[in-house]
This record gives structure tokens, sequence and C-alpha cells, in this order.
């Protein structure tokens, strides 16, 4: 019997044991499990992308919106507490944690048109809010040289983009010297023909000439890069860097989350605003 005993007590303690054991595990399982579950924290950034503005689109292209829909679109950010930041706002935030608004929104316009300074530019003053402009430096430094004004197909000249960025209202960003062509190179992808050297050295030359442009005739040092089409080479990368460029923003329609982590800035969404969509529907499309 006693011998017995000692084998029942040895049951007892070998089992209280494996109890604990499984206790142990369980709650260790648990956390774990609760620290994977955890949202990874951050500020929501939507980009909306706009184009052309004018009042007509006789060619239908889902590039044109026009004045009175942009105007739509901001007293409707305004009516929804939004907030326009720039995108040294942004970098200010990730790099050095500079306080965002609530609610912040970045609103682009690509390539430099002229009718953006003719219709975008006075809504933004009109409203007090921001925008960021990325031109294509050659075409304004094409149609600062001749007779421009045509408000279909015409560039920003120098002295108008100037202008809006003294204004305080307007971000000019980098958007290439002449890499926005659709022929061959895609934008400023690499070609299939091209060694990574070659390519490098191609788009190298290229943003620097309009680093520089830009710098001698609107008096701004840009440290964003707007890729032509969203056309994105991985090549691109480190010439970029090496360039002094924080961010880059392409063409996919994502909402971006920003966290303190530098690499949050390299390949920012942005959603393209269409035509014939209104504000409440396009807004609460691209918010999901």
């Amino acid at each position: 019997m006693f011998f017995i005993g000692k084998i029942h007590r040895g049951i007892l303690a070998a089992l209280f044991a494996v109890a604990a054991g499984l206790l142990i595990w369980g709650a260790s399982h648990t956390a774990a499990v609760a620290v994977q579950a955890q949202p990874v924290k951050g500020v929501n950034l939507p980009v909306v992308m706009y184009h052309s503005i004018l009042p007509y689109n006789t060619s239908r292209s889902k590039y044109i919106v026009s004045p009175k829909t942009l105007e739509n679109d901001l007293t409707y950010l305004q009516q929804q507490h939004f907030t326009t930041v720039t995108m040294q706002d942004v970098i200010s935030y990730v790099k050095d944690g500079t306080e965002l608004p609530e609610k912040p929104i970045l609103i682009t316009f690509d390539d430099g048109y002229y009718n953006n300074y003719v219709y975008a530019y006075p809504l933004f003053k009109k409203y007090n809010m921001k925008m960021m402009l990325s031109p294509i430096a050659h075409f304004s430094e094409l149609f600062s040289e001749k007779d421009g004004g045509h408000k279909t197909y015409s560039h920003a000249t120098w002295d108008q983009l100037s202008e809006m960025q003294q204004s305080g209202v307007v971000e000019i960003e980098n958007h290439t010297y002449n890499l926005h062509s659709q022929k061959g190179r895609l934008g400023a992808k690499k070609l299939k023909t091209e060694n990574t050297q070659e390519y490098q050295v191609m788009l190298r030359k290229d943003l620097q000439k309009a680093q520089s442009m830009i710098k001698e005739h609107v008096g701004v040092d840009m440290n964003v890069f707007v890729y032509p089409f969203g056309a994105v080479s991985p090549e691109a990368l480190p010439v970029i860097r090496s360039l002094g460029f924080k961010a880059t923003l392409t063409c996919e329609a994502k909402m971006n989350v920003l966290t303190h982590s530098e690499n949050c800035l390299i390949g920012l969404g942005r959603f393209l605003r269409p035509p014939g969509e209104s504000s409440a529907a396009y807004f609460s499309r691209i918010m999901k």
C-alpha cells in the first residue's frame, strides 16, 4: 500500500507539472497572439491626383475635371474637417515627429499645366488650402520662351510657377526634366535594352537638370520625386536617394499609412480624381 501511495503521489505530481506547463504555455501563446493582432499604428494619408482643370472636356479625358468639380471637392473636404498638408509637413512628421492635423490630406497636380494656374491656384487661395504641383521642367522652359496662354495644352511658365510657390499655397516638386512620354520609354522607367549603369546615368542627368532649372527660375530645392505615369523601376531608387529626395509618389491607388519610419515615404500611393463623380461619392470611395 505504501508503494502504491508513492506511485499515486508521483503521478499526481507529474499531472500538476503538466497542467502548470499548459497554463504557462497558454498564457504566453495568448499574449503572443494579442501582440500579433495589434494593428500597425500610424496616420492615414489619402493623396488625390489631378491633372488638367478645364470647364470643358470635349476629349472625354479621365485626366480633366472642371473648375466646379474641383471647387466642390475643396468645400466637401472642409465640411468633412480634412486639412490639406504639404509634403514638407509629411516629411517633418515622419522624420521629426512634428504633429499633423487630425485628418490630413495631400492634393497633387501633375505636369504643371497652365490651366492649373488659371483655375486651380485661385481656388486654393480662396479656401486657404494647400496644393502640390509637379511640373515637367522641359515644358515650363519651352512655354517660358514662346507665346503660351492656351488653357488646353500650355504649361505654366517660370514666372507663374514662381508666383504660385511664393504665395505659400503651392508646393513645387520634381516630375523630371523631360521623361514624360509613353513612346519608347514609359516615363522614367528603365528600358529592357539598357543595363543598370546606362539607365542610372540617364536618370541622374535628367533629374539633376530639373533640379537645377527649377532652383534657378523658381528658387526651390525640391526633395520629392513624382514618377511620371507611376512607372517605377527598382534601379531608380538608388539614384533618387543619392540626389537627396526624401519621398516618392506613384500612381498606385492605395491609402498611405504614415509612421516614423522613413521607408513609409517611398512609393506613396495616390487616387486619380476622374470627372463625372460627385465629391461625396469619390471621397467616400477612396476613404474605404
